[in-house]
């Protein structure tokens, strides 16, 4: 039978019929036909015999289309059911097999085919290039046969289901071309939109949706598509809300075919649900195919042949399938996630700010009144009765939630709004307040333990999203009030078995730390259970809400902070608190866990202690603490070796710490080995913590005086210095503290350092290294820290300021700052240098003190010269300083000093008056450095220079040209009548 070609032997039977055009067509392969033979033949009663000649004909050709459905059903089982794979040459063969079998075999014969098909090209797009043509051209098989207009669903579905497998993406292989993925895309789009009409059953067209919903979904996933379109977007959207609402009990809804974004509306018009024409059971029946015929009595043979040879395709002989309603809501519920899924991949396809256009289609919104609710993700997450479809639903809004702060920021309703219209910002804040009460009423309806995870992230991604400060008070303690009762003994348990839940708590705490502190020994007891969890995710979660109480604490309890002294979290409660985390499970993690996550995080909440608590833990504690720290300095990942090179910098400000000379030694030594660490991450949060340790060498410089400069070792000062030197040539991050650090310890050196021969190269070094980072183009916090640096080389009297090479190109390269830096942040931070030195002899010549001034008063009458609008705000605090500069200049001069200084005074002096006068009656303007002069301190310094002045020009027995004392008299005299005018 196999001898001869099946094609050429049908052709020859049907040549007259016409009804299958002769093509060559491949060979079936010896295996797929082999499993071909043996069909049982057809049992039953004898039936009337038709004419010889057709009998013959239609035999041959049944024969024929049996074959190739049993070949097909075993390419099908073969690939499905044992995962067989297919080499490139067998697949090409079986390809152009099955491509041949569609557009030679029978109708009825199609589904089998398909699904052979649909099972080859899975996985194997990149492979099936060649074949696209035929398959989605533009009289490709795949698209005929899934047109709209193709009367058989089944059919139809086999044919989406094969182009669905067609969109897979490979890792690493070639995608679909541009024009095949706009037509599948299209074609899944027209799938999605139409309707089922009443002679297709439930199941068939589930089964459809879902073939559509996963071709669209691996679009967008393998495909990368970016949805750009605003109808094509729209189109996508209105047809997945349908989707994923389809068959929900109690629900039935009409969506527009396209959904458009704010700020036109979209209501849903939602009707109540239409009564199923209930039927018996019995009359309930799909749609067979002859995918696989069931071979039927010998009365019926007649009946088959006659159609068969008439090329129709023939009726069904099963019997009725009956449909139970639970398989039909099951396939129902297949649909809704799969749509879901879909959705969720189609938020990772467009652009957020897209996105929150339709918002109001998606998102919950209180009703108005007599109006009923809008459907929404929410609507399935309460009342689909599938625990798996409410659990993708809150996926799909936590997905939502992700990254919308931006958009949220415009939510407020904390004043009420009496007006025509509702203003947006209230309209998305009656939005967040909706989201707050249909999750939490999911919280406690829930019973679900994966929904129940669902839903607490959801809540978390709200939380730390919307603006609370914007709305009315009370949706938080709602939150809190569902959330508390996990902190006590018996919740412990639920609540260290939940990620999410652990996260809202952390969020809550780091947002809104007086509704926790009542709770904060008990919230430090859940932290110590979570970190005594074998699961590591835990772990960490107990380690980050630890973290936050430890934040919040010091939040407390800053110098300038709003809260009360009586509102904070006492210190003995604080100490408590530490000592219950050091004796319980954060050593341990510290020291022995494998996961540097954790122990980073963990390393992160031991840096959290408040320095007041710090000092009156036991000692062996506090040595702990130390000791874990040094060590972990050590550790071999960079994330856990950043982390404690970052707490040495938090522990080396403490009091109780930063007097005692062996630990600023090891801690100094510690950082200078992370300073060298390969990572860039560490060496930045290293040189972070060398900037606080060198901070605290000038606070104990000052408070504990020579004793504490004397037992700090010179080795280690000259290797503090010419680390700094060498890290302020790194990168960035690492340069801002590095710089910072330099002028700190060039501000610490005494005379015997300066004198010493081991000191001079390196000193030299260093100072050239600020000097060259003040005039590079290094970002400006870098250049900042540099003028403060130098700012701080200045006030250290051991240093030959007025002489040095290196003090003259300090000078001019801060004058140069002052007048041009596009920031004016840092022009204030240079004038600020400028104005440091308290001798005239360190500003060097009369030539060199009068650059400086002339850069100053260049400066001030550039002041508002800037094209960055944002600059501005600054204009004010750099005039103030400015001046201040100036007086401070003017206090110093000396009579060689006169002449330059009235020759600019001739020139600028009207420019300059009104700065001068709007200084003096101007409140004191907070600069960057934090402290502000009063009005009487600017008057006393004016009247100081005016003094001074006088007394020098004095001395020159009228030989100065111009007494600049009387400049600075007529200024005090203007300034002073229209003091007392204003008074008056």
């Amino acid at each position: 039978m196999f001898g001869v070609h099946p094609w050429q032997g049908a052709s020859r039977v049907c040549s007259s019929s016409q009804q299958v055009t002769a093509a060559p067509g491949p060979v079936v392969p010896a295996p797929l036909a082999a499993a071909s033979q043996g069909l049982p033949e057809l049992p039953g009663d004898p039936a009337p015999a038709p004419h010889p000649s057709q009998a013959v004909q239609a035999a041959f050709l049944c024969s024929l289309n049996q074959i190739w459905v049993k070949v097909c059903q075993l390419i099908h089982h073969l690939l499905n059911r044992y995962q067989v794979m297919v080499d490139e040459q067998s697949l090409n063969f079986l390809l152009s097999y099955c491509i041949s079998a569609l557009r030679q075999c029978s109708s009825w014969t199609h589904v089998e085919i398909l699904q052979a098909l649909a099972a080859l090209v899975y996985n194997n797009g990149p492979k099936c290039q060649k074949f696209l043509p035929d398959l989605l051209g533009k009289a490709g098989l795949l698209l005929q046969l899934s047109d709209p207009a193709q009367p058989d669903v089944e059919l139809r579905r086999a044919a989406v289901r094969s182009m669905a497998n067609l969109c897979l993406s490979v890792p690493g292989q070639p995608y679909l071309d541009e024009s095949y993925r706009s037509v599948c895309f299209q074609t899944f789009l027209s799938v999605l939109q139409s309707s089922k009409t009443t002679d297709v059953d439930d199941i068939t067209f589930c089964m459809l949706l879902q073939s559509a919903l996963k071709g669209v979904q691996s679009l967008l996933n393998g495909g990368k598509m970016k949805l750009m379109q605003i109808d094509q977007i729209g189109a996508l959207l209105a047809v997945l809300k349908k989707c994923m609402f389809h068959g929900l009990p109690g629900l039935s809804i009409e969506v527009p075919t396209a959904l458009y974004p704010a700020p036109l509306p979209q209501y849903d018009k939602r009707s109540p649900a239409k009564q199923e024409q209930s039927e018996p059971a019995a009359s309930k029946q799909t749609g067979v195919s002859w995918a696989a015929p069931v071979l039927q009595p010998v009365c019926c043979v007649v009946s088959y042949l006659s159609y068969v040879c008439a090329g129709k395709e023939p009726p069904s002989w099963q019997p009725c399938k009956r449909l139970s309603s639970s398989e039909s809501e099951s396939y129902q519920a297949n649909v809704r996630q799969g749509a879901l899924a879909c959705f969720l991949s189609t938020i990772k396809s467009i652009e957020k700010r897209v996105l929150y256009g339709y918002w109001s289609a998606f998102v919950p919104d209180a009703p108005g009144i007599g109006s009923p609710q809008s459907v929404s993700l929410m609507t399935i997450a309460l009342k689909d009765p599938s625990p798996k479809t409410r659990a993708c639903a809150l996926q799909v809004l936590s997905a939502f939630l992700e990254g919308s702060k931006q958009f949220l920021s415009v939510a407020e309703d904390a004043n009420d709004h009496k007006r025509a219209f509702t203003p947006f910002s209230v309209t998305i804040a009656s939005s967040i307040r909706e989201l707050h009460r249909c999750l939490l009423l999911a919280l406690v309806a829930e019973s679900s333990s994966q929904t129940l995870t669902q839903i607490i992230k959801c809540l978390a991604n709200l939380v730390s999203n919307a603006p609370y400060s914007r709305l009315k008070p009370g949706l938080l303690t709602r939150v809190w009030n569902q959330i508390k009762p996990y902190i006590s003994h018996k919740g412990l348990h639920s609540l260290c078995c939940s990620p999410p839940l652990l996260c809202v708590l952390a969020l809550l705490v780091k947002g809104y730390f007086p509704m926790a502190q009542s709770y904060f020994l008990g919230l430090g007891e859940v932290a110590c259970r979570c970190m005594e969890e074998m699961d590591p995710s835990i772990q960490l979660h107990g380690a980050k809400l630890l973290e936050e109480l430890g934040t919040g604490v010091l939040q407390q309890h800053k110098p300038d902070s709003a809260t009360a002294p009586e509102q904070r979290v006492p210190v003995s409660v604080v100490v408590t608190f530490w000592t219950m985390m050091l004796n319980g499970p954060l050593p341990g993690t510290l020291q022995n866990s494998p996961h540097a996550t954790l122990q980073t995080s963990a390393c992160d909440a031991l840096s959290s202690i408040l320095p007041e608590a710090f000092s009156l833990l036991q000692g062996d504690q506090q040595i702990l603490c130390v000791t874990l720290l040094l060590g972990l300095n050590h550790s071999e990942n960079p994330l856990v070796k950043a982390a404690a090179a970052r707490a040495l910098g938090v522990y080396i400000l403490f009091p109780c710490l930063r007097q005692d000379v062996m630990f600023v030694a090891d801690t100094a030594n510690a950082i200078l080995n992370s300073l060298h660490d390969k990572s860039p991450n560490v060496r930045a949060k290293a040189a972070w913590s060398l900037g606080n340790l060198t901070d605290t060498l000038i606070i104990n410089m000052e408070t504990m005086g020579q004793s504490f400069q004397e037992e700090l070792s010179d080795v280690l000062l000259l290797k503090l210095l010419r680390s700094a030197t060498e890290a302020s040539k790194d990168r960035d991050k690492v340069k801002s503290n590095a710089v910072r650090a330099l002028g700190n310890v060039l501000h610490f050196l005494q005379p015997c350092h300066v004198a010493n021969p081991r000191f001079r190269e390196a000193i030299e070094e260093s100072l050239q290294a600020l000097i060259a980072t003040v005039g590079s183009e290094a970002t400006m916090k870098v250049r900042w820290n540099a003028c403060y640096a130098l700012g701080n080389v200045f006030r250290n009297p051991a240093l030959p300021l007025g002489e040095a090479p290196w003090a003259t190109q300090a000078f001019s390269v801060l004058s140069s700052v002052v007048k041009s830096c596009k920031n004016f942040k840092v022009r204030i931070k240079s004038a600020m240098a400028l104005s440091i030195p308290s001798r005239r002899e360190c500003y060097g010549s009369p030539e060199q003190f009068c650059h400086i001034w002339s850069a100053l008063v260049e400066a001030l009458q550039r002041s508002e010269d800037t094209e960055d609008f944002l600059e501005f705000k600054y204009s004010s605090s750099l005039r103030s300083q400015l001046c201040q500069a100036l007086l401070h200049l003017l206090q110093l001069a000396r009579s060689s000093d006169l002449p330059l200084l009235g020759s600019s005074l001739r020139e600028h002096g009207h420019a300059i008056r009104p700065y001068v006068l709007q200084y003096l009656s101007s409140p004191g303007h907070e600069g960057d450095s934090g402290a502000h002069t009063d009005l009487g301190h600017r008057e006393r310094a004016l009247q100081g220079a005016i003094e001074h002045l006088s007394a020098v020009e004095r001395e020159l027995q009228g030989k100065a040209r111009l007494r600049v004392s009387l400049f600075l008299e007529d200024v005090l005299t203007h300034h002073t009548s229209a003091t007392e005018l204003a008074e008056a």
